[in-house]
C-alpha cells in the first residue's frame, strides 16, 4: 500500500473537473425533483391520490422502485429511484478508468517503477470513487433537508445512493482484474449493473420480493428513506464493498501487470477482408457499445411507454403536474407532454452514446493503436470519420429503436419514432463538440462528458425550477421541437445542424495539423 496517498492525489488531480461536475450536477437533481413534487402535489389529498393510483402499479414500481407512502419525502424517494443506477455506473467507470485503463496505456508500469506498492493504484482508485460517492450522498442529504423535509430521511436517501456507488466501485475493481482491456472491464461492470437493476425490478414487481435483496440497487430502496429508516441496511452495502475490494486485491496478486485472469479468446491468424478499411475496423470496435446502448434504451422505452397509458388518469385533475410536463415538452395533452419529456430523456441518453463513440478516437490514440492504422494508406480524416460515423448515425439508430419500443408499449407502433428522431440535432451538437475537443484540446476531450452533464442539469433540473430562459437556452435540447404534440420549426433545427457541422469540421482540421499521439 506504499504510495497510496500520492496516487490518490494524482487521481483527484486528473479528475479535478470531472468529479465536481458529476457530484454537483447530480446532487441538484433531487432538489429539483422535490421542488417539482411540492408544486405538483401541494396538499395531502393530491399526494394520496397519486399514491392510490400508482403504489400497486407493477409498471411504475418496476421503473422506479416501491412507493412506501404519500408524503413529500416518499414521493421524492420514489422519483429518485433511478439515481442509484447512475451513481453505480459512474463509480465503476471511475475505478476502471484509474486501474485497467492506466495499465492499458502503459502509465501503471511507469508509476509502478517508483516507490509504490503493488496494490496502491487499486486502493487509490477505489478510495477516490468511494469518497466521491460519499460527498455526493452528503450533499444530496443537505440539499434536500434544506428544503424542509425530515433530516433523517434526507440523509438516508443520500447515503443510500452512496452505498450503491461503493458497491459498484468494488465491482469495477474486480472487473478490472478479470479482463484484458478496459473495454472488457467496463462491459463486465455494466453487465453487473444491468443484472442488479433487473433483480431489483423483478423483486419489486413480483411476489418474489427476496430477489430485490440480491441487488445493491434494491438495498438503497430497502433503506426506506422517509418511511421508517432501516439504517442497518447500510452495513450490508459496506460489507459487500469490503468483500469485493478484498477479492479484487486477491485477484490482483494472482496476475502479472497487463495480464488478466480470464483467458483471452484467440483470434484469426489473418484478418478478414471486411477489416480492410477504417470504417470496418471502427465497426469492429464500436459494435459492442452500440448493442448495449440500443438494448438498454429499448428496455427503458418499453417501461416508459407502458406507463404512458396511466399518465392521463394520474394527472387528470392536477393542473400543476400538467404544467410541469408541458415545460418539459409536448402540446396541451398531458400524455403528449409526458411522451415528449420521455423523448428528451432519450435524447440525453443518446447524446451519452454519441460522446462515448466519438471519444473512442481519443482512446485509440492514447492507447497507441491509432499510429499503426495511420501508418497505412488510411488518412487521419478518414480514420476519424469512420468513428464519428457511429457517433452520428449510431445515435440515430439508438433513438429509432427507443422511439419504436416506446410506441410499441404505448400502442402507437412506430408513431413515436419521428418524435425520438427530433432529438438528433441536439445529440449531434454534443457529438460535434466532442470531435472538436479531440482535435483542438485532446487532453481535455473527456470534458465532453462535463458538457453533457451541464446540459442534463439545464434540461431537467433547470426546467423544473424555471430558471432564466437565457440560461436554459445554453442547452441545445431547449431548441428542438417538442414532439409529439408540439409545433415543429425548421429554423432552430438548421442552426443546431450547422453548429454540429462546424464543430466537426473544426475538429477534423485541427486533427490534421497536430501531433499524434498527444499524451
Amino acid at each position: 500500500m506504499t504510495g497510496t496517498g500520492a496516487l490518490l492525489r494524482l487521481v483527484l488531480r486528473r479528475d479535478r473537473w470531472l468529479l465536481p461536475v458529476w457530484i454537483l450536477g447530480l446532487a441538484l437533481a433531487p432538489v429539483g425533483y422535490l421542488s417539482s413534487i411540492e408544486a405538483a402535489y401541494p396538499d395531502a389529498a393530491a399526494r394520496q391520490h397519486f399514491y392510490d393510483l400508482n403504489a400497486s402499479s407493477a409498471t411504475f414500481v418496476v421503473r422506479n422502485g416501491p412507493l412506501y407512502g404519500s408524503s413529500v419525502g416518499n414521493l421524492l424517494a420514489w422519483q429518485c429511484g433511478f439515481v442509484p443506477v447512475v451513481v453505480g455506473l459512474i463509480a465503476l467507470l471511475t475505478v476502471v478508468r484509474h486501474t485497467r485503463t492506466e495499465e492499458e496505456a502503459g502509465r501503471r508500469e511507469l508509476t509502478g517503477a517508483t516507490v509504490v506498492g503493488r496494490h496502491a493504484g487499486l486502493a487509490a482508485a477505489v478510495l477516490a470513487a468511494c469518497g466521491a460517492c460519499l460527498v455526493f450522498g452528503l450533499l444530496t442529504g443537505l440539499g434536500v433537508a434544506a428544503q424542509g423535509v425530515p433530516l433523517a430521511g434526507a440523509f438516508a436517501l443520500g447515503l443510500g445512493f452512496s452505498s450503491t456507488g461503493w458497491v459498484f466501485a468494488g465491482v469495477g475493481a474486480v472487473a478490472a482484474q478479470l479482463t484484458w482491456g478496459a473495454s472488457g472491464a467496463r462491459g463486465l461492470g455494466i453487465g453487473a449493473l444491468v443484472l442488479a437493476f433487473l433483480l431489483r425490478a423483478a423483486g419489486d414487481g413480483s411476489p418474489a420480493g427476496w430477489l430485490a435483496w440480491l441487488s445493491p440497487i434494491g438495498w438503497a430502496h430497502r433503506l426506506r428513506p422517509f418511511a421508517g429508516e432501516q439504517w442497518w441496511v447500510l452495513a450490508v452495502g459496506l460489507f459487500a464493498t469490503g468483500v469485493l475490494v478484498a477479492a479484487a486485491v486477491g485477484l490482483s496478486a494472482r496476475r502479472d501487470l497487463g495480464a488478466a485472469l480470464l483467458p483471452a479468446r484467440l483470434g484469426r491468424s489473418g484478418a478478414k477482408a471486411s477489416l480492410r478499411s477504417p470504417l470496418a475496423l471502427a465497426w469492429r470496435l464500436q459494435r459492442g457499445t452500440l448493442l448495449v446502448w440500443t438494448v438498454c434504451l429499448a428496455l427503458v422505452g418499453l417501461l416508459m411507454g407502458g406507463v404512458a397509458q396511466n399518465v392521463a388518469e394520474t394527472m387528470r385533475d392536477n393542473r400543476a403536474v400538467a404544467e410541469v410536463l408541458s415545460r418539459l415538452g409536448g402540446g396541451g395533452a398531458v400524455t403528449d407532454a409526458y411522451l415528449a419529456g420521455t423523448m428528451t430523456l432519450f435524447g440525453l441518453a443518446a447524446a451519452g452514446y454519441a460522446v462515448q463513440a466519438a471519444l473512442k478516437l481519443r482512446a485509440e490514440e492514447t492507447a497507441g493503436r491509432a499510429e499503426p492504422v495511420l501508418a497505412t494508406a488510411a488518412g487521419r480524416v478518414g480514420w476519424a470519420l469512420a468513428h464519428l460515423t457511429f457517433a452520428f448515425f449510431g445515435s440515430a439508430f439508438v433513438l429509432t429503436v427507443a422511439g419504436w419500443a416506446t410506441g410499441l408499449a404505448y400502442g402507437s407502433g412506430s408513431g413515436l419514432v419521428p418524435a425520438a428522431l427530433a432529438q438528433l440535432p441536439a445529440v449531434w451538437v454534443l457529438a460535434g463538440l466532442a470531435a472538436s475537443l479531440i482535435g483542438v484540446l485532446p487532453r481535455f476531450a473527456a470534458g465532453a462528458w462535463g458538457l453533457l452533464a451541464g446540459f442534463l442539469v439545464l434540461s431537467l433540473v433547470g426546467t423544473a425550477l424555471r430558471w432564466n430562459d437565457v440560461v436554459l437556452g445554453i442547452s441545445p435540447f431547449q431548441h428542438i421541437p417538442r414532439l409529439p404534440g408540439g409545433p415543429f420549426s425548421t429554423t432552430p433545427v438548421l442552426w443546431l445542424l450547422l453548429i454540429a457541422a462546424a464543430a466537426v469540421i473544426g475538429g477534423l482540421f485541427a486533427l490534421r495539423r497536430r501531433d499524434i499521439p498527444v499524451g
